[in-house]
């Protein structure tokens, strides 16, 4: 015989509680592989010019991220197994690594908070320097087309042209690097807008993502010393 009455009623949200963790892990996994493989980003970020490489902030997050799945799912596993079993041994480790989890999504919510904004300052300081080099004019055949194609990953990735308004307009008309327009009046966004929106729909899918784990890692965390707590007092063990 295991746990009778609520203790049992406890057990049997646990292991439901786990589930839903562990499938979390696998979206969050899932995810982050996206962002990884995203067309957008990969173009962008593995852009190259001169001695000058587009920023890494955004994969070493998302590394992070791939990482926290793996682990996530792990420890949905070891929560439903533990929880099935009884076990007080698997539930205080299960608790544990939840602690531990916990507390490095609440450090890492608070420094991605702190740099939410850092991913798309860099790239558009990239994009900056690429398009003032190539504003000059003054570069050789072979500088003017390693400019000329990064510029054309970015106005075409992003469907956007210039730093501005003004800079926009300019390069549309003066040069061939702009995507192509339906109509003569159409006007492409600037490239810093598109860049912040890039991101920042991505930091905010995160985020949401983020919450709802941590919603469900408090749950798991009060049934798990409870059920712990009740197999202990349990006549049957």
């Amino acid at each position: 015989m295991g746990v009778e009455g609520c203790t049992k009623c406890i057990k049997y949200m646990l292991f439901f509680f786990n589930f839903i963790f562990w499938l979390a892990g696998c979206v969050i996994l899932g995810v982050s592989l996206w962002l990884r493989h995203d067309a957008k980003t990969s173009t962008l970020l593995t852009l190259k010019y001169e001695e000058t490489e587009a920023p890494s902030t955004f994969y070493i997050s998302v590394y992070i991220l791939i990482a926290v799945g793996a682990v996530m799912m792990f420890v949905g596993f070891l929560g439903c197994y533990g929880a099935i079993q009884e076990s007080q041994c698997l539930l205080g480790t299960f608790f544990a690594c939840l602690v531990i989890l916990f507390a490095c999504e609440v450090a890492a919510g608070i420094w991605g908070f702190i740099h939410k904004d850092k991913i798309s300052r860099e790239l558009i300081s990239f994009y900056d320097s690429v398009y003032d080099k190539g504003a000059v004019g003054t570069l050789n055949e072979e500088k003017k087309q390693a400019t000329d194609a990064v510029l054309k990953v970015f106005h075409e990735t992003l469907q956007c042209c210039g730093k501005d308004g003004s800079t926009a307009l300019l390069t549309s008309w003066m040069t061939s690097l702009c995507p192509k327009k339906d109509h003569l009046l159409d006007f492409h966004p600037n490239c810093h807008t598109q860049i912040k929106t890039l991101f920042n729909e991505k930091i905010y899918l995160i985020g949401i993502a983020a919450l709802v784990v941590a919603v469900i890692m408090i749950f798991e965390m009060i049934f798990s010393m409870v059920l712990c707590c009740g197999i202990r007092n349990s006549p049957v063990y």
